[in-house]
């Protein structure tokens, strides 16, 4: 990957992509640390202790601009939620499905997801404040909150904007990027603080460096390892005969990830998990919030809490791994391509016994990969909280697949531009 690395930033075009995604997300950063007018971020900051669950989801996806209720506080969660809301819609309203299908079709539903994020951002941000109660804000009143609400919107539409220049003009998937950004930028005070409660204020022992960092590098590899794993099906395309070429007659594969949805399913089932938790905030002494924060929370210490939220956890990644497998693969339709192109699986009969057989397939690896993100998600926290190693908590195995994940993304990108620079002349 170093070595990648290196050889790209030899190249002019591929270094201006590289210096250009830098640049934005250095931008993204320093508006981290710009506050909002009329925030108290002390007291917002004292409150988030209180209610570390939700604050620790929201403080790890914002780099910290959440404890600081910044102008990216709100950070690029909303849209995401909004693309999980529309995704949810095309599946089950005909005509957004339909209208998904369009050539122009996934660009009008890009740009309602946009609306959707803009105005859960809006929703959130005041939302939030206003359930903090008047010690949050220096001057109670309406002009403050709704000054509060169209500031932090506006950083949720410019990051919004900040990722589409990334995928468009830089290196990566800007959204995936920003929160990679957000995730590393709170590696180092993670680390320093393990390093004080362990030789300065004594909370833990010593033998808890070496456990994490085993802990870091089993993950690492396992991620890598099933990242890279894919699952190939022979194809063969049959000879033909055009004027006095012959095409054909040639073998290749088909492949398929073994995890080929990546961290989606766990984005999409943590966000779901944290709406309750979000809504209770609004009545913090409530009995909603009480069973919200007992059985539907992490940082729950009761024994059935704990049992109900995980395997709600489970049952949302496998159940949103085979949502998102649907959405992203197809197999009647590379059936469909099969057939026109001439090719086939050895074995198996054009058509619809392609597609049943691609089907088959598909379910297999989509159960493989959500087995997998279960056991990587679930069984490393539950061992850090039996361990009652909490400083690590919000940096915890999700964290570290999506930033494995984003790294492998980037690195097989530089790839592919290095290739293609280096075969240019072939494709001329």
């Amino acid at each position: 990957m170093f070595k990648t690395l290196v050889n790209a930033w030899k190249v002019k075009d591929i270094r201006t992509k590289i210096l250009y995604t830098l640049l934005l997300i250095l931008l993204y950063r320093l508006g981290s640390y710009i506050p909002v007018p009329g925030v108290n971020a002390t007291a917002i900051a004292a409150t988030l202790e209180e209610y570390v669950a939700v604050g620790g989801f929201m403080n790890l996806f914002t780099g910290g601009a959440f404890s600081r209720y910044s102008l990216f506080a709100m950070g690029i969660s909303p849209y995401i939620t909004g693309s999980i809301i529309m995704n949810l819609l095309t599946v089950a309203i005909p005509a957004l499905e339909r209208l998904s299908k369009e050539e122009d079709g996934r660009q009008k539903i890009e740009k309602i997801t946009r609306y959707v994020g803009v105005g859960l951002a809006l929703v959130q941000s005041v939302g939030i404040v206003l359930a903090m109660g008047e010690s949050a804000v220096y001057n109670p009143s309406f002009l403050t909150y709704l000054t509060i609400g169209i500031t932090c919107t506006a950083g949720t539409a410019l990051l919004m904007w900040m990722g589409e220049r990334i995928t468009e003009r830089g290196i990566g998937n800007g959204i995936s990027l920003l929160i990679f950004a957000s995730i590393v930028s709170q590696v180092g005070p993670m680390v320093v603080s393990l390093i004080r409660n362990v030789f300065v204020l004594g909370a833990y022992q010593w033998w808890t460096i070496p456990l994490v960092l085993v802990f870091v590098v089993l993950l690492t590899a396992g991620v890598t390892l099933v990242d890279k794993a894919e699952r190939r099906i022979p194809i063969t395309y049959a000879k033909r005969v055009v004027g006095r070429r012959q095409y054909g007659g040639q073998t290749t594969y088909l492949p398929i990830k073994a995890n080929a949805n990546g961290v989606m399913p766990l984005i999409f089932a943590m966000t779901i998990l944290q709406v309750p938790g979000m809504i209770g905030q609004f009545w913090p002494k409530g009995k909603f919030y009480t069973f919200v924060s007992t059985y539907l929370s992490p940082a729950t210490t009761n024994i059935a809490g704990i049992i109900i939220y995980y395997v709600l956890y489970a049952i949302m990644i496998v159940g949103f791994a085979y949502f998102y497998s649907s959405i992203t693969f197809n197999p009647v339709e590379i059936s469909k391509n099969l057939q026109q192109n001439g090719g086939f699986i050895p074995g198996i009969r054009p058509g619809r016994p392609t597609s049943d057989y691609l089907q088959k397939k598909c379910s297999r690896l989509t159960m493989f990969g959500a087995l997998f993100l279960m056991i990587i998600a679930i069984i490393p926290t539950l061992l850090l909280k039996v361990l009652n190693i909490t400083v690590l908590s919000a940096f915890g195995p999700t964290s570290i697949l999506i930033m494995i994940s984003v790294s492998i993304e980037i690195a097989d990108q530089l790839d592919s531009l290095m290739i293609m620079r280096n075969h240019k002349g072939f494709l001329n």
